[in-house]
């Protein structure tokens, strides 16, 4: 049975795209940090007659990634969604370790997973790596530095992958989401403001939700191996672009 690990598979993009995947035959290799997020993806996947698995991990931690990577048995999807925004402060008043966190979660977390599992995607003969940038990742915005910077770089990171790999049986597919409506990201942001979060989608109509994203991942990798989507720019109708969005009255 092909097999696909999903990072930050708990809650939102991961969780969705865990059930996509499971839908269409996948076993799925559920990794996050929050066992109990995982158990409840997990269960829903197996009510539905779907193979799951749980792994407690955190991407940022190499050693436990690569003993993760050591009892896989087999992987032909890696879906690297595992990431986040810490704050929103400008610049000038930045906090580092902010920069620091988001830096080691979207970027060297991805990096960690990619390289433990890029042998048994290889050994597959058809594998896929698939990572959750942003529109962040080629648009900046007052307030986003850090997240901007660390999704630049992931961008940076699957499309060097990309020229390294070329001529080898693993396609790299990078999926950049403009506004999505999940319970936490924007709760994060904003450090656990509720209201704050909120006035993010507010008046938007139909932001995406984690669902639509994940349409787009198992679209992206359900296409023939000879086709490789190399980059995905996917927003709601409402948002033209990063600074352009309409809003009702």
């Amino acid at each position: 049975m092909r097999t696909a690990v999903v990072t930050g598979a708990g809650s939102g993009i991961g969780a969705a795209t865990s059930l996509s995947f499971a839908r269409l035959g996948y076993h799925v290799r559920l990794v996050g940090r929050r066992a109990e997020r995982l158990q409840s993806v997990a269960g829903q996947i197996r009510t539905e007659g779907g193979e799951a698995d749980i792994h407690v991990l955190d991407v940022t931690d190499r050693t436990s990634v690569r003993a993760f990577a050591a009892h896989l048995e087999r992987c032909d999807v890696l879906v690297n969604n595992a990431g986040g925004a810490f704050g929103t402060e400008t610049v000038a008043t930045a906090d580092p370790s902010d920069w620091q966190r988001m830096f080691e979660v979207n970027v060297l977390g991805t990096l960690h997973v990619t390289q433990a599992l890029l042998p048994a995607l290889l050994a597959s003969g058809n594998g896929c790596v698939v990572l959750l940038t942003s529109t962040a990742s080629f648009t900046c915005y007052e307030g986003g530095g850090g997240y901007s910077a660390a999704k630049h770089a992931e961008h940076a990171l699957a499309a060097t992958l990309r020229l390294e790999l070329c001529g080898q049986p693993v396609r790299v597919i990078e999926i950049a989401p403009g506004m999505v409506y999940t319970e936490e990201f924007s709760l994060n942001r904003y450090r656990g403001d509720a209201g704050k979060a909120a006035a993010v989608y507010a008046g938007v109509d139909h932001p995406l939700r984690a669902e639509d994203i994940a349409d787009a991942i198992t679209w992206a990798v359900s296409s023939p191996p000879h086709v490789n989507v190399d980059l995905m720019v996917i927003r709601p109708l409402a948002q033209a672009a990063q600074h352009k969005v309409h809003r009702k009255v």
